[in-house]
C-alpha cells in the first residue's frame, strides 16, 4: 500500500474506490488495529504512529472513534447503556461531547431503555455513531456505515451522518464505494485504487477533473457547485442560489437567506446552445465556454463547460456534431430546475 493525503478541515474526508482498493486498510491503521510497514499517521498534531522514530500508540490512546459496518452493539445492554460504555472510559477533562446533545443530534431519546434487538437496522447505526461520539474523539472513523442497511434506512440515518462534523467539529473518515453516499456528506474526497491514492482534492474539484469523470460517476456523472441562498422563495415563486455573480433557480427549499447549499447538477440533465434560447422552460441559461472535450468514440460525448464554475454537459454524438463544439468556443449552458439536486447544509436531496 502507498497512501498520503492530507486534510486540514473538521469536515468529511471521503475514501472512495472499489472493494480491495485499501479502504478499510487505511481506517484499520488510523484506529491501531493494524500496524504499517513503514510511514506516518497525525490526527490534530498528535503522532499517532511514525516508524522512523518508533512511535506506535496504542488504540485506547488515540481518541478515535469507529464505527463499523454493522454496529456492533453490546446485546445485553440497554441503548442508554450502550451510548455511556466507552464515555465512561474517557477521562473527564477529556469530555466535549455532552450525552443529552448526542441523543437529541440522533433523536434516539425513545430508544435509551430498549435493548439492541428491539431495534430497526437504522435505529443501531444512530446508537452506535452516538456511543462513538460519546467517547470524544479527536477523530470519527466510519467504515461503511450504510452498507448493510435498505435505501429507506439509509435514507433515515444518512442526514446524521451529514450533521455530525458540524455539530461537533469532529473530523470524520468516512469509507464507501458508493458515490451517491460520498456526494452526500463528504467536503473532501480521496480516491484509491490497488493501495494506492490516484487523487485527493475538495469534492467539487476532483469532479471537474477530466481524467477523473468516467471514474467518478460514470452514467451518473456530474458537477458539484457550492451556492449561497438569496431567497428562498423569491418573487418568482423558486429558491434564488447565488455562486459567484450568477443566480440558480430552483424549486423552493427550506433554508434561509445566507445558508450554504451545495448543489448537483447531472451531466445528462445540462443542455447546450449556440445562442440565448428564446421562449423555453429552461429556468436556468448561463453563458459559458467550451472548456474540455471528452469523446470516448461512443453514443455520447461528454463536454465540460466554463460558467463561472465547471459544468458538465453530456450530448449524444449526433448533437455534438451538428453543434461542431471546439474548446473555447462560446456556448449557453441550459438547465431546468427540477433536474438540479440539492439540499441544506451538506445534504444533498433529489426534489
Amino acid at each position: 500500500m502507498n497512501a498520503v493525503f492530507q486534510s486540514d478541515d473538521s469536515g468529511v474526508t471521503a475514501l472512495y474506490g472499489p472493494s480491495g482498493a485499501g479502504k478499510t486498510s487505511i481506517v484499520n491503521m488510523v484506529a491501531g488495529l493494524s500496524r504499517p510497514d513503514a510511514g506516518r499517521i497525525t490526527v490534530n498534531g498528535l503522532c499517532l504512529f511514525d516508524a522512523a522514530k518508533g512511535i506506535d500508540l496504542p488504540p485506547e490512546r488515540r481518541r478515535i472513534g469507529y464505527v463499523f459496518q454493522d454496529g456492533r452493539l453490546l446485546p445485553h445492554l440497554s441503548v442508554r447503556a450502550n451510548l455511556t460504555y466507552g464515555m465512561r472510559l474517557t477521562p473527564a477533562v477529556q469530555r466535549f461531547v455532552k450525552f443529552d446533545a448526542v441523543v437529541e443530534l440522533l433523536g434516539i431519546g425513545h430508544l435509551l431503555t430498549r435493548r439492541p434487538a428491539r431495534l430497526s437496522g437504522g435505529e443501531k447505526q444512530r446508537v452506535a455513531i452516538g456511543r462513538a461520539l460519546l467517547t470524544s474523539p479527536a477523530m470519527l472513523l466510519m467504515d461503511e456505515p450504510l452498507a448493510s442497511l435498505d435505501a429507506a434506512r439509509k435514507a433515515e440515518v444518512m442526514p446524521f451522518i451529514a450533521r455530525l462534523s458540524q455539530e461537533f467539529a469532529i473530523p470524520i473518515l468516512y469509507v464507501s464505494h458508493a458515490l451517491d453516499e460520498i456526494l452526500n456528506l463528504a467536503d473532501h474526497m480521496v480516491v484509491m485504487e490497488k493501495g494506492r491514492v490516484l487523487a485527493h482534492d475538495r469534492l467539487e474539484d476532483l469532479l471537474a477533473r477530466p481524467e477523473l469523470h468516467t471514474r467518478l460517476g460514470g452514467d451518473d456523472s456530474g458537477a458539484v457547485i457550492p451556492t449561497v441562498v438569496e431567497a428562498s422563495p423569491a418573487a418568482d415563486g423558486l429558491a434564488h442560489l447565488r455562486f459567484g455573480a450568477r443566480i440558480l433557480k430552483v424549486a423552493p427549499i427550506t433554508a434561509a437567506a445566507g445558508d450554504t447549499v451545495r448543489v448537483r447538477i447531472p451531466a445528462r440533465n445540462v443542455a447546450i446552445a449556440m445562442a440565448p434560447p428564446g421562449r423555453t422552460s429552461f429556468q436556468n441559461v448561463f453563458a459559458g465556454q467550451v472548456d474540455t472535450i471528452l469523446d470516448s468514440g461512443g453514443y455520447y460525448v461528454d463536454v465540460r463547460l466554463d460558467i463561472g464554475v465547471p459544468l458538465w454537459s453530456r450530448i449524444t454524438r449526433d448533437s455534438f456534431q451538428e453543434l461542431g463544439l471546439e474548446s473555447g468556443q462560446p456556448v449557453y449552458a441550459l438547465i431546468k430546475s427540477v433536474a438540479v439536486l440539492l439540499g441544506g447544509g451538506d445534504l444533498l436531496a433529489k426534489v
